[in-house]
């Protein structure tokens, strides 16, 4: 930069300094007069300088070239004359995103930073003392709703800056485009729990990431977050989407929430249940994002593992895979994953069939399609007990957990049904109960000389036979549920001490 260009732009500078201190917060007609006169030469000049701004790349080097910038863009905002022109406010607020520095390397540009966080909390805040509530009285307006209508529109200048693609040259000394959107997102910080802001905030989650300098930063997803759970922040649902998809901290939030409410028994009825996860967004997240999907799996395994015996978490899991799966089918076929992508840990054999719901699988068919399941698990079980080895062993079961639609398929046709060999089903049923011997008395335990198993098995009988009594289903059928238990209880009271056709 030549020294007469430097120069040149001293002597504006201080002109423009001398103008804006003169029109202090324009609380008189003579300074209202000079401010809307010299409105054309000021947008003339403030487009320049946002030019300079963008080519310097430094908010370091700026000031230090004109170190009273700062108070000719603040005093300006303060303004009413000024602000009330839409081209003068947005060029004044694109040089301070101009100004905001994503990552700050020095005193001076974390206190820019701080400085013009202050300013656009304080535009959304009421302030009667304000020397110009005068005029603004005199105009019908009270300082909120004016600070409230800039704010407003700023917020719709900004939205349309987020749509903006990268414009990146490749001129190391040039900024891109894009590091406004980092600026854009830090400045929002003290404003996210603004009604007027919320459209903004939806608009810089759901902008799909160009390059590396449009990434949103941690502190404004934090406060994102934070403002969201607390019910201080309304978000689109999509919206809630991209804050989940970005912010793993707030995804897990969402999680913990909902197995929380589960396991506190705050829900009365799977209807109740089923449409509580439904409107969790959650289901509809890790449908449209695996990496959301593979997350809520990995917590749900983890608690899992943790609350192996909970019948509410495996209730939870099932519904929700069940959510998530009709969601993943709602999606266009161009835009579905395979379910290889979601469940990448799960036997790929099983996956399919476990994911189909009993309802489709009509008649006989859902009899074989049981029993072929049955004896799928049970081969895979003895392959890993003779390897030594029980990851496949959990993460079928795991599986079967998520979709065990089928168990209760299998419980009702072994009380609804006359099956000559139910073992199958029997098996199935126990594996579900108990997959592992790790505490269970499946593998050594003996009674009269009858296998573990099989007394589990009656116990399995048992809880059914307590569930179907305690439901409101009529009372032809609860009889003939009923002594079909008891059927099989005499059945397996009477299988040899060496009979092993469970496992």
């Amino acid at each position: 930069m030549s020294q007469s260009v430097v120069q040149l732009q001293q002597t504006e500078i201080q002109f423009w300094l001398d103008k804006v201190e003169h029109w202090g917060e324009a609380d008189s007609a003579d300074v209202c007069k000079d401010a809307c006169f010299h409105l054309s030469t000021l947008r003339d000049f403030l487009q320049r300088l946002l030019t300079h701004i963008t080519n310097v790349g430094s908010t370091t080097e700026t000031m230090k070239n004109m170190p009273s910038l700062g108070q000719i863009v603040g005093r300006l905002c303060w303004n009413p004359v000024v602000t009330a022109d839409d081209e003068t406010r947005a060029l004044i607020f694109q040089c301070l995103w101009g100004l905001h520095t994503e990552q700050p390397a020095n005193a001076l540009e974390k206190k820019s930073n701080q400085w013009i966080q202050k300013v656009l909390c304080q535009l959304a805040t009421e302030d009667e003392a304000n020397p110009s509530s005068l005029l603004l009285k005199e105009l019908g307006l009270s300082p909120t709703q004016y600070h409230l209508q800039v704010l407003r529109k700023m917020v719709a200048q900004l939205q349309e800056n987020t749509g903006e693609t990268c414009c990146f040259l490749g001129d190391v000394n040039r900024r891109c485009s894009c590091s406004r959107i980092a600026a854009i997102s830090e400045a929002c910080i003290p404003l996210v729990t603004c009604t007027e802001v919320s459209p903004l905030i939806g608009a810089l989650l759901q902008r799909p990431l160009t390059c590396a300098q449009s990434a949103l930063t941690n502190s404004f997803l934090g406060a994102i977050s934070s403002a969201y759970s607390s019910g201080r922040l309304s978000l689109e649902d999509q919206a809630v989407v991209a804050l989940w998809y970005r912010s793993l901290p707030s995804l897990e939030e969402a999680v913990l929430c909902l197995l929380e409410s589960t396991v506190l028994g705050n829900t009365e009825s799977l209807q109740q249940l089923q449409q509580q996860i439904a409107q969790s967004l959650l289901p509809k997240a890790c449908a449209q994002h695996c990496s959301i999907f593979l997350v809520v799996n990995d917590i749900f395994r983890f608690i899992l593992k943790k609350r192996e015996a909970n019948p509410c978490i495996r209730t939870l899991i099932q519904m929700f895979t069940s959510c998530f799966y009709k969601e993943l089918t709602l999606l266009h076929p161009q835009a579905r994953l395979p379910l290889k992508a979601f469940f990448p840990q799960s036997p790929q054999n099983l996956l399919l069939p476990l994911l189909t719901p009993p309802s489709e699988v009509p008649g006989e068919a859902r009899r074989r399609h049981l029993s072929w399941l049955s004896g799928s698990l049970q081969r895979l079980t003895e392959e890993e007990e003779e390897a030594g080895g029980s990851r496949s062993v959990f993460e079928a079961w795991f599986l079967l957990v998520q979709c065990s639609h089928w168990v209760q398929a299998a419980l009702q046709l072994l009380v609804t049904t006359e099956i000559l060999d139910f073992h199958p089903l029997l098996w199935l049923l126990t594996f579900y109960h108990h997959p592992t011997n790790r505490g269970h008395c499946r593998d050594v335990q003996l009674v009269a000389a009858r296998s573990g198993l099989v007394s589990e098995a009656v116990r399995v009988l048992d809880s059914l036979e307590h569930r179907l009594s305690a439901a409101s289903s009529p009372l032809s059928d609860a009889n003939r549920a009923g002594i079909r238990i008891k059927e099989l209880h005499n059945t397996l009271q009477d299988l040899p001490a060496d009979s092993r056709p469970l496992h």
